[in-house]
């Protein structure tokens, strides 16, 4: 990668556009874009798969300054569609670093805007919303990107989970382990699998379209439902699974995408937010207990709920059991009858704080008082 600056900039879909700069020629990439409030853990956050399909906008000034591992990937690669940054680090000063960050994302064709006005960016989308956008080098928009802007699929209706998941079934952990667990795919991030083989699970990752008779004839434990990108009401196929799997009383444990498709599942909506919820510091009430947990976040929509309201309308099955403290949105669910649960925030964090990291532990009981 040359450390001679090219121009390059980011244009959003009301026509609002931001200069920048590269050090890599890419092609145009157009996708929505969003922010991340994440101080450190850009590595986590680029290769989560429920960042595919988006352009994140890192708010931290300074981007890439302990490099890249191979030791802190939550995918194989990165997923993200582009990343556009204030500073980006030259060099790696971490001990960990097999290389920089950004000749990492270019050999990947990820492209990369630099000394972007991200703060001012930022504030652009929480005003007016994640919208698309598209990243391009020259001095100024070009009709050839605003085509290619124009042509680009909203996130609403897209179902990227189909996209990401695992094509075939893969077992991790001990055979001798406790408890068998079978984790559904929707893009799963591998501190998932990490945590749930130390609390004692064998894990066996299957694609998100399998059938549930697949499932139930392994006699799982449990069930895990995994965090995942875009629009969960046109993962079609989801909900029929999981009612199916409910049916049959086996634990089941949902996270992010995993939360949103179990309150379809039983009759929810889901909504997108304005601009989502991104970064480590999302504060989320326990109602049961009061405690505040600070959670990490990252998801563009919502299970439908009115604010303060322990009921999901739709679904009087599930009761709410989190609320986010920004903005009273529905953050935990759980069935007032079957052993089901499902939180909105990341308790794996990877990264983020591990407030929430007991739910994994609330698994295991539910699956050690489970026949």
């Amino acid at each position: 990668m040359s450390d001679r600056l090219l121009p390059a900039y980011i244009l959003l879909e009301d026509d609002t556009w931001y200069r920048g700069a590269t050090r890599a020629p890419f092609a145009i990439t157009a996708a929505e874009v969003v922010f991340t409030t994440n101080l450190s853990g850009y590595q986590e956050v680029f290769t989560d798969p429920s960042y595919a399909g988006q352009i994140v906008v890192m708010t931290a000034p300074m981007i890439g300054n302990y490099g890249i591992n191979q030791e802190d990937l939550e995918s194989k690669r990165p997923m993200v569609a582009g990343v556009v940054v204030r500073e980006l680090s030259r060099q790696a000063s971490s001990w960990r670093a097999s290389g920089p960050l950004g000749e990492w994302l270019d050999g990947y064709g990820i492209a990369i805007v630099s000394e972007v006005d991200t703060r001012r960016l930022t504030r652009h989308i929480r005003d007016k919303g994640a919208m698309q956008g598209v990243l391009a080098t020259g001095v100024e928009p070009s009709d050839e990107a605003r085509r290619v802007l124009a042509a680009s699929p909203r996130m609403e209706g897209l179902d990227l989970a189909s996209r990401v998941t695992s094509v075939e079934w893969e077992t991790v952990g001990r055979d001798d382990a406790r408890f068998k667990v079978v984790a559904y795919d929707y893009g799963m991030k591998r501190n998932i699998v990490r945590l749930l083989e130390a609390s004692g699970c064998q894990v066996t990752i299957v694609p998100s379209h399998t059938p549930a008779a697949a499932v139930l004839e392994r006699k799982p434990d449990g069930v895990f439902l995994s965090n995942g990108p875009g629009d969960p009401a046109a993962v079609a196929y989801a909900p029929g699974i999981l009612r199916e799997l409910a049916g049959s009383g086996t634990p089941i444990f949902g996270i992010c995408l995993g939360h949103q498709l179990l309150g379809l599942a039983f009759g929810a909506r889901t909504v997108k937010l304005p601009y989502g919820h991104r970064g480590g510091n999302h504060p989320v009430r326990e109602l049961e207990t009061g405690r505040v947990l600070i959670t990490a976040q990252n998801h563009g929509f919502a299970v439908e709920g009115e604010s303060e309201s322990v009921g999901v309308p739709g679904a009087p099955a599930l009761q709410v059991t989190h609320r986010n403290l920004n903005d009273h949105t529905v953050e935990g669910v759980r069935h007032r009858e079957l052993p089901i649960f499902a939180v909105q925030y990341h308790p794996e964090a990877s990264p983020g704080p591990h407030d929430a990291r007991h739910h994994f532990a609330e698994f295991v009981r539910l699956m050690s008082s489970t026949p």
